[in-house]
């Protein structure tokens, strides 16, 4: 269960997310965590599923809290975010009638027909600290809360469901073969005469993806120099002012609100796009979200948000998302 806000002391800072041209190395000590790849600690089965369609939902990231973040307890270290894969998702879900009847039923009962149990089984499986959220579209994601011990485990492979009827009415992830950040690379590299590193996807990522399900690129999280939005919950200021005194990334010269008039604030200068927490930069109008928030954009694992980005409240389990 999400707690209520107020019982939660506020973060004291903000803080940069940057994802790195490497692997993350899970050997070191100061490992932040990872974008694309597989989750850490949980078991196959405890992976969840898209009850739209019946396929695994897509890791996105895991990323380690700073401790004024945590706001689940101590013991609650870190994250993994599941997504609907950016090839599922062409204006709304893939879905398979049959399949999405049994998930979303969540019935104590297993279906008679033995094609649909392992779909009805993987909710019985579900890990612990699952938290699933849907988008306006009914597009499926969801958050694991992880211990220290599982954000230091194992990579967790995907579940193999076999041949399957149901999971025909729908073509499977590319992702579940390639990768997260193959399929991405595919998805956004059109066939142009470019160099290869003028490719946008290359400059990303700095290499072209091997085709493994764990290749992935790792998380540097860094405290924000000035952020003074840091510990306030996101509030939209219409002209005149925040009951918190959250402010806004932006001004207007002069208080002319004219195109050439637009100016950001110094301090917003080393806000990177992917971060936790303090000023939100949504790509249209902002959600009523607690502190604790991660926002991101669509490369920071392989979404399709229409080229916008996504704001996940990460107490209250709420997500986020527009198109630029």
């Amino acid at each position: 269960m999400a707690q209520a806000a107020s019982s939660v002391p506020p973060p004291t800072r903000a803080y940069n997310m940057e994802m790195q041209h490497a692997e993350a190395d899970r050997s070191r000590p100061d490992c932040q965590g990872w974008v694309f790849g597989l989750p850490p600690g949980i078991k196959s089965e405890q992976w969840p599923l898209d009850p739209n369609c019946g396929y695994p939902l897509m890791h996105g990231f895991t990323v380690l809290l700073p401790e004024d973040y945590r706001c689940h307890g101590p013991d609650i270290v870190a994250l993994s975010f599941f997504a609907i894969a950016g090839d599922q998702n062409d204006g709304g879900p893939a879905t398979s009638t049959k399949i999405g009847e049994v998930m979303k039923a969540a019935s104590d009962t297993p279906p008679s027909d033995p094609e649909l149990v392992v779909f009805w089984q993987s909710l019985r499986n579900c890990h612990p600290r699952l938290h699933r959220m849907k988008d306006i579209l009914d597009c499926e994601y969801a958050i694991i809360l992880l211990t220290r011990a599982e954000f230091d485990g194992p990579f967790c492979q995907p579940p193999r469901l076999g041949i399957n009827m149901y999971l025909a009415d729908t073509e499977p992830p590319k992702w579940l073969e390639a990768g997260g950040g193959r399929a991405y690379f595919g998805d956004i590299s059109p066939h142009l005469d470019l160099r290869l590193e003028d490719y946008y996807a290359y400059k990303l990522l700095g290499t072209i993806p091997e085709p493994r399900l764990d290749w992935n690129r790792a998380i540097d999280v860094t405290p924000r120099a000035q952020d003074p939005n840091s510990g306030k919950a996101p509030e939209e200021d219409y002209g005149q002012g925040t009951v918190s005194g959250y402010q806004r990334s932006y001004y207007w010269e002069g208080d002319v609100i004219d195109q050439q008039n637009y100016r950001e604030h110094e301090w917003v200068k080393d806000h990177k796009r992917d971060h936790i927490g303090g000023t939100m930069q949504p790509v249209q109008g902002m959600p009523k979200f607690s502190p604790f928030y991660i926002g991101f954009e669509e490369y920071f694992g392989g979404y399709n948000f229409g080229t916008g980005n996504c704001q996940v409240d990460f107490l209250n389990m709420e997500l986020d998302w527009a198109c630029g």
